[in-house]
């Protein structure tokens, strides 16, 4: 079955080039056809996003395909125009690197699993780009035209460096991401046929430390919606220590499945210490582990209507000698918060197996 939205996508990279041959090729009326020719397949970048949403057939590939290709229908007009003396090339210059910026960016988010859907500004600017491209056209034919294209030529330059500032701005956690990963960026594979999701190199030392010591571990999450569990099975014999795990988001799944209080949660919050420790010491109680690790807190985008900012996360381990939290304040996207809340438990779970080991041996 054809997938029609990304099919109207695909349309606009196919009429690129009988566009150029009627920019290049001069015959009556060839830059009002070429102009039509525009708005019209244009138009079709409206419309595939409407179709996608109002039938819910959106999907990674037209997130990916859309933009570049928005990108490529543009740029490659506004070239023949710089060929042909009706646009300054330091116009295109500006706008090219824009886009080869938040290309690069999508690269990397790719890398790390992630797929960036256009941004409303990003729309913005390309309608923008859209008129002044039009109007450059039509200026050949039509002098009067020149004056009102190079003020919308202005207006999308302006959006185009303000979009590119709030994209960087928006996507700041891929580029953090990038600059602190020490190792493969594990993202779970979801049990694909044939798939080898690569495991983390934190969930690798952790199984080796539980599995050395005979200990056996459970989890109860939270904002990270079961990925520190997709994490630790990634590692191939995990179920000799991992006993199991729950994604309690709901404060009510933290009531009934974990034993949190409802006065505890409505005297601290779901994202607080005591409730990141109620829900460590419960999970360890109800799959009777030797080890368990909670996490609670607020990915973002928004605060949830409460005063705590973005960011903000408990983690709690529990074990036979104690139960303990730590808060994190994470700077960046939904994602990003949620991977380093993931790598973090990771590493508090390791920690609280070694340090008693190193006790041990110190006192012996």
């Amino acid at each position: 079955m054809v997938h029609v939205p990304n099919a109207l996508t695909i349309s606009r990279l196919v009429a690129i080039v009988p566009l150029m041959f009627l920019l290049l090729v001069d015959f009556p009326y060839h830059d009002q056809i070429a102009a039509t020719v525009f708005v019209l397949f244009s138009l079709t970048d409206t419309m595939d996003g409407q179709i996608a949403r109002r039938y819910g057939s959106v999907s990674d590939l037209g997130k990916f395909l859309d933009p570049l290709v928005d990108k490529l229908f543009v740029l490659s007009v506004l070239i023949v125009l710089v060929q042909e003396g009706l646009v300054a090339a330091w116009v295109v210059v500006v706008i090219f690197a824009r886009e080869l910026l938040i290309t690069l960016l999508r690269t990397v988010a790719a890398s790390q699993g992630r797929v960036i859907a256009a941004a409303p500004l990003g729309k913005t600017k390309t309608v923008a780009q859209v008129g002044a491209v039009v109007l450059l056209i039509l200026q050949r034919p039509y002098p009067e035209v020149g004056l009102p294209a190079a003020l919308v030529v202005a207006v999308a330059l302006v959006l185009t460096v303000s979009s590119g500032v709030d994209f960087l701005w928006r996507w700041r956690g891929v580029l953090a991401g990038a600059t602190r990963s020490t190792g493969p960026v594990a993202v779970p594979s979801g049990g694909a046929p044939g798939a080898e999701s690569p495991v983390d190199p934190l969930a690798r030392e952790l199984g080796g430390v539980l599995k050395d010591g005979g200990h056996t571990l459970a989890l109860a999450e939270s904002c990270t919606g079961g990925l520190v569990g997709a994490l630790i099975t990634d590692q191939p014999g995990s179920s000799a220590y991992f006993l199991g795990g729950v994604v309690t988001y709901g404060d009510k799944a933290k009531r009934d499945l974990l034993g949190v209080s409802a006065e505890m949660l409505s005297r601290h919050g779901a994202v607080s210490a005591e409730v990141a420790e109620a829900m460590a010491s419960g999970a360890r109680t109800r799959f009777g582990s030797t080890l368990a690790a909670a996490v609670t807190g607020i990915a973002g985008p928004e605060s949830d209507g409460t005063s705590k900012p973005v960011g903000m996360t408990y983690i709690a381990i529990a074990s036979d000698a104690k139960v303990e939290s730590h808060e994190y304040n994470f700077s960046g996207d939904r994602w990003s918060n949620r991977r380093q809340a993931a790598g973090e438990t990771l590493r508090l779970l390791i920690q609280a197996l070694r340090v008693p080991a190193a006790e041990d041996v110190k006192a012996s």
